[in-house]
């Protein structure tokens, strides 16, 4: 394993790339040096890859492009871990972070997870700095310190972490690719017990160039703030550390004409941050005491349970304590997500609900929220067929399928025709759904058809009109019986 890297983005910084590196070779520490230049107009690269051909442990990595910062940090840390690097010291190329620190970190480094370097453990450390900047920094400085509970300076770029003691997977929690990866980033690590300390730093004015933060910059970071903090009221699972969900040979990559993976993929992005809330709060207060009533009406703990089509599962949290489920989705960021939000799972399935990877006659019930709507009658009635399959004779399916007029589906018609013909953004905050429900009758013939008996159908204000809710019961019909297949 190797000791030490030291990772500076660049962006415009040709004055002070030579300079720095100067510095930092200076220390004669046992450390290797990457930068990550995004195609500097100034020709910052140029001057980069000529200091690599002459210092043996220098080494650059060029983007396309200004991806951002956080983007930029990202790639930084995955490079260390790829590389397997014990410790990771990331910097400014401004000398607004002076090398000559860097030892100091590294001391500290031995006793803690992560070494942040902090502007205010010294009341005059930003004195030399310009109204505008001295503001922008003790306002994000303090808003995360309120709505966080995060005391340390976690704006900053100028940090070390211990990746010998932190989980690759860490950055695969953090959405922000912008300013707002610090605190988002150092969040993360403090919300799953890694060990944060400080050491005092004083920042100089900057020796060459312009902030690169501008003030829109700094309203996108405040709006990440806030949901990053609501994030946590309503979904404290999102920020978890957990190894992604990975498809076996097996399964490999499965036809998702949708293209579901994406969307859950696009989770926590700037565009849907309103949106995720909206669902989260949602889910959770709404759509959950709903499953629970439901669920815990027809099965008990011994039951068999599958969530086909789970998603991210939080409305899963309360059941999954009381009744294991297996989770079946064709996306595997959602079996990700899925895996964070419930610990006490069965099993985790990437496959398709046409073509389950199911015993047949194995499953005591299936349910899922918000999946039949996305198809047609045809591929309805082919899922349920596949449904009828896997359960055990008797068994019963609970689907929640949204009416043409419910409650969601009326504002969501409202906010896509804002986001797009008053807006013009071109968004859609999920796919098309094509089959919703219009009357009782009309679910039920999908069911006769398919081998089952309505058992109930509800909707109400329970969940705000938001679902119909059918339960139907498996019955025996010679005609509909496939033929079986087994599956270990």
């Amino acid at each position: 394993m190797n000791d030490l890297l030291i990772f500076i983005p660049t962006y415009n910084e040709r004055e002070n790339v030579e300079g720095i590196t100067q510095q930092i070779l200076d220390l004669g520490l046992a450390a290797d040096i990457l930068f990550l230049d995004d195609n500097s107009p100034d020709g910052t690269g140029e001057i980069l890859d000529q200091l690599a051909e002459r210092i043996p442990n220098f080494k650059v990595i060029h983007r396309t492009g200004k991806l951002g910062i956080g983007s930029a940090h990202a790639t930084g840390i995955q490079w260390a871990y790829d590389n397997d690097y014990q410790m990771l010291l990331t910097m400014d190329c401004d000398f607004t972070h002076s090398p000559s620190y860097i030892p100091n970190f590294i001391e500290k480094a031995q006793d803690a997870d992560i070494v942040v370097g902090s502007r205010y453990l010294q009341e005059d450390s930003l004195e030399t700095w310009n109204t505008y900047r001295r503001t922008l920094t003790k306002a994000g400085h303090a808003a995360t310190n309120f709505l966080l509970d995060m005391p340390y300076d976690a704006t900053g770029a100028f940090r070390l972490y211990r990746l010998d003691r932190i989980s690759r997977y860490f950055v695969n929690a953090v959405h922000s690719r912008g300013y707002s990866f610090f605190f988002e980033s150092l969040y993360v690590l403090k919300l799953n017990g890694h060990k944060i300390v400080e050491i005092s730093t004083r920042l100089p004015a900057r020796t060459y160039g312009h902030s690169k933060m501008r003030l829109t910059d700094a309203f996108k970071s405040l709006g990440q703030l806030f949901h990053t903090y609501f994030t946590t009221v309503f979904n404290r699972e999102r920020f978890e550390i957990a190894e992604p969900f990975h498809p076996t040979s097996a399964t490999g990559e499965l036809f998702d004409p949708q293209d579901w993976n994406s969307y859950w993929a696009s989770k926590g992005k700037p565009t849907l941050l309103v949106y995720d809330l909206i669902a989260a709060f949602y889910r959770k207060f709404i759509i959950r005491p709903l499953l629970n009533y439901f669920i815990l009406k027809y099965f008990n703990g011994d039951s068999r349970l599958l969530h086909a089509g789970c998603g991210s599962g939080q409305v899963d949290k309360d059941i999954g304590e009381k009744i294991q489920i297996s989770a079946l989705d064709i996306s595997p960021e959602a079996l990700s997500i899925y895996r964070k939000s419930n610990k006490n799972y069965r099993e985790l399935i990437h496959g398709s609900i046409f073509d389950m990877p199911i015993q047949s006659g194995s499953l005591d019930g299936i349910y899922n929220l918000g999946v039949m709507e996305h198809f047609t009658e045809a591929e309805v009635m082919q899922i349920l067929r596949e449904f009828y399959r896997t359960l055990k004779p008797g068994g019963y399916i609970i689907l929640f399928w949204p009416p043409e007029f419910g409650a969601s589906v009326m504002f969501l018609k409202f906010v896509h025709y804002v986001l797009n013909n008053v807006l013009k953004k071109n968004i859609m905050l999920h796919p098309p759904e094509i089959t919703r429900v219009h009357t009782k009758r009309q679910t039920r013939g999908y069911l006769d058809q398919s081998g089952f008996e309505m058992k109930e159908y509800a909707f109400g204000p329970r969940d705000l009109f938001t679902y119909a809710v059918i339960v139907g019961q498996k019955i025996e019909i010679p005609a509909i019986v496939t033929e079986a297949k087994n599956v270990a």
